[in-house]
C-alpha cells in the first residue's frame, strides 16, 4: 500500500528507504510474529501513526561552498550532502528553520566545513520542535571551540527567526570525526530545555539530551509501558534517558529507581526532578552509570524497565534478569538483532517467559521497528 506518490529528494536522499510504503517492513514483521509464535502468543499487534511532518527532530549536515551552502542528509557512503529543502517528514518549521539558516549563513558569509580538509565553519544543525509552543531549538554545530566566529550568523537566526525560536544553541565540534555534536554547549538565547507531557509529567530535553524524533508513537509506547505496570509497583528503570518513562509512571507506580549514563540525559533528568512536588520527586532515586555497573538496581524492584540503545542489554544486567528475575521485565528495543537476541538469552533458562509484545512503527519508511516486550516471572513448580 502507497501512502506517498513522489518525494522531489528522492534519489539521492536516504533518509526514507521505504518511501511510500505504509506500515512496518516486512522481515522485521516476520521475525517478530515467529517470535511471537515460538513463545505461544497472538499476532504481534502494530501501531503507527502520521507518515508527513512527523519528525520533530532533525541532525543535518552542512557542507557546500561559500555564497551555496547545502542542508540535509549524506548521499549513502559518502559526504556528500543532498539539500532537502522541501521534506516532507520533517515538521514543516524543521524545513523553515533549514531555510532561514542557509540565507543566515549566506548574508554571514559562513565557510561550510570540509570533511577532506577539515576546514570550514558551519558543521551541522540540529532542530528540535516543542509542540507544545510549535517552537523550535535550533543547534548550529561550528569546526571552532566559541561561537564567536559565527556570532553575526546566530544573531541573524535569532532575528529572523522570531517568535518561532525556542532557543538558540553553538555547539562546539572540532575533531576529524563523524560524531555530529560536540560535548560543549553555548547558549546563546532562550530556555535550558524544551519541555514534552508524558502521563501528565514534565520532561526536559537539554539541547544535547537524546530523543524521540516521532513524538506521536513515543507517546504510545509511553502508554503501552504505563499500562503494564501494577500500581503502586516498585519500579526500576535502566537507559531511562530524561525520564520520560519513570516520570510518567509517578502517578502510577510506588518507589522508582533510575538509571542513566549520558551528562545531558542527566541533566534533563534533573530539571525534571526539580519540578515535582517534594513527595513525588522523595519517591525517586536516580542511578547513575552504565546499566552493566548499576545492574543491582534491579533487586528489589518488582517491575523491571529497560530502553537500551541498539546494542540492546548490557551482559551484566542480562545475568542479573535471568539469575533473579523480577516480577515483570519490560523491554523496549530500538534494535530488532539484539533484541531477539537478547529475547532468547531471557528464556532460555525458563525464569521468565514472554507473556506479550507490539510493534511501534517509530520511524516510517525505514526498516526499523521498535517493540514493547512483556517478560513475566515463571511460577515455580
Amino acid at each position: 500500500m502507497s501512502v506517498h506518490a513522489s518525494c522531489p529528494h528522492r534519489p539521492p536522499c536516504p533518509g526514507c528507504p521505504r518511501f511510500g510504503e505504509a506500515g512496518i517492513a516486512w522481515p522485521a514483521r516476520q521475525a517478530l510474529a515467529e517470535l511471537a509464535q515460538a513463545q505461544g502468543l497472538s499476532d504481534v499487534a502494530e501501531v503507527s501513526g502520521p507518515t508527513a511532518g512527523f519528525r520533530l527532530r532533525a541532525r543535518l549536515a552542512i557542507r557546500g561552498r561559500l555564497g551555496s551552502p547545502k542542508i540535509g542528509l549524506f548521499e549513502e557512503g559518502t559526504h556528500h550532502v543532498v539539500h532537502i529543502p522541501h521534506c516532507s517528514v520533517q515538521h514543516p518549521l524543521i524545513n523553515h528553520v533549514a531555510s532561514v539558516v542557509r540565507r543566515a549563513l549566506v548574508d554571514a558569509r559562513v565557510t561550510c566545513y570540509s570533511d577532506r580538509a577539515h576546514l570550514g565553519l558551519a558543521r551541522y544543525l540540529q532542530v528540535v520542535v516543542e509542540r507544545s509552543t510549535q517552537t523550535a531549538q535550533v543547534v548550529l554545530v561550528g569546526n571552532c571551540e566559541e561561537p564567536e566566529p559565527l556570532a553575526d550568523c546566530l544573531r541573524l537566526i535569532r532575528d529572523r527567526l522570531g517568535s518561532q525560536l525556542h532557543s538558540l544553541w553553538f555547539n562546539a565540534q572540532t575533531e576529524r570525526a563523524n560524531t555530529i555534536l560536540g560535548p560543549q554547549f553555548h547558549k546563546w538565547c532562550g530556555p535550558e530545555a524544551v519541555i514534552e507531557h508524558f502521563g501528565g509529567a514534565s520532561v526536559y530535553y537539554p539541547p544535547g539530551a537524546f530523543g524521540q524524533n516521532n513524538l506521536d508513537i513515543a507517546e504510545a509506547i509511553i502508554e503501552a509501558v504505563r499500562h503494564l505496570v501494577p500500581p503502586g509497583a516498585r519500579v526500576t528503570e535502566f537507559y531511562a534517558g530524561v525520564g520520560a518513562i519513570s516520570l510518567s509512571l509517578l502517578s502510577r507506580a510506588g518507589q522508582i529507581s533510575i538509571n542513566e549514563l549520558s551528562p545531558p540525559s542527566l541533566r534533563g533528568l534533573d530539571l525534571g526532578l526539580a519540578a515535582l512536588s517534594p513527595a513525588d520527586r522523595h519517591r525517586l532515586t536516580v542511578v547513575a552509570g552504565s546499566a552493566g555497573a548499576a545492574h543491582g538496581a534491579a533487586r528489589g524492584a518488582q517491575v523491571v524497565i529497560a530502553d537500551p540503545p541498539r546494542k540492546g542489554l548490557d551482559a551484566e544486567l542480562t545475568r542479573e534478569l535471568c539469575e533473579a528475575p523480577p516480577e515483570r521485565f519490560i523491554y523496549v528495543s530500538c534494535g530488532l538483532e539484539s533484541f531477539l537476541r537478547d529475547a532468547a538469552l531471557l528464556t532460555a533458562g525458563g525464569r521468565l517467559r514472554l507473556t506479550a509484545l507490539k510493534a511501534f512503527n517509530l520511524v516510517p519508511f525505514t526498516e526499523h521497528v521498535e517493540t514493547v516486550a512483556c517478560f513475566d516471572r515463571a511460577p515455580v513448580t
